[in-house]
């Protein structure tokens, strides 16, 4: 698992880097965006991924890499907006999004380390593939919790699910990034 942790740590480090040069150039905007309008991002992103992956080619050239960033910062995001609340225009520096980023992060590296350890690092047998359907079928219990107004029987919260969203697509692009 020593592997693991190395290899999390820097494909996170990058979809980091990425959250942090956006800021720099675009700000917070991100920060009025309602839950739904970020789920509806990350769908897009894992959309893409599974037609690109069932059809065998792609005609845009943006990589597949950039598409699993995307879903790991948006999903980062959205577990941000649950804490602070949306805002009405940006209100946070991009040195406070990142530190918000930051723990975040923190808490969804812990929680990929407690079942990494209760799965045997199980993913690492797994497609690619698999982790999208994984992501799609998560964001589609979003939506369903989303248009119950948040509310569930006995479910798990919106949040876990975009902290699953983040390990899937960590897990992909550690396998693009380490192949075995």
């Amino acid at each position: 698992m020593a592997n693991t942790a190395h290899e999390y740590a820097t494909v996170i480090d990058q979809c980091r880097q990425l959250f942090t040069k956006k800021a720099q150039d675009y700000g917070t905007a991100w920060r009025i965006l309602r839950l739904p309008s970020l789920t509806d991002q990350i769908f897009i992103k894992a959309n893409r991924l599974r037609s690109i992956q069932m059809a065998g080619t792609q005609k845009v050239a943006d990589p597949m890499e950039g598409e699993f960033i995307g879903i790991v910062n948006y999903s980062i995001m959205a577990l941000i907006q649950m804490e602070k609340g949306v805002a009405h225009e940006p209100d946070m520096t991009a040195e406070e999004a990142l530190e918000a980023y930051n723990t975040q992060a923190e808490i969804i590296k812990n929680l990929m380390e407690a079942k990494n350890h209760d799965y045997g690092e199980a993913w690492r047998d797994m497609r690619i593939s698999s982790l999208t359907d994984l992501i799609l079928q998560k964001l589609l219990r979003v939506k369903q919790i989303e248009d119950n107004q948040g509310q569930t029987l006995v479910s798990e919260g919106i949040d876990a699910n975009y902290q699953d969203m983040v390990n899937y697509a960590a897990f992909a692009l550690i396998k693009l990034n380490f192949p075995a």
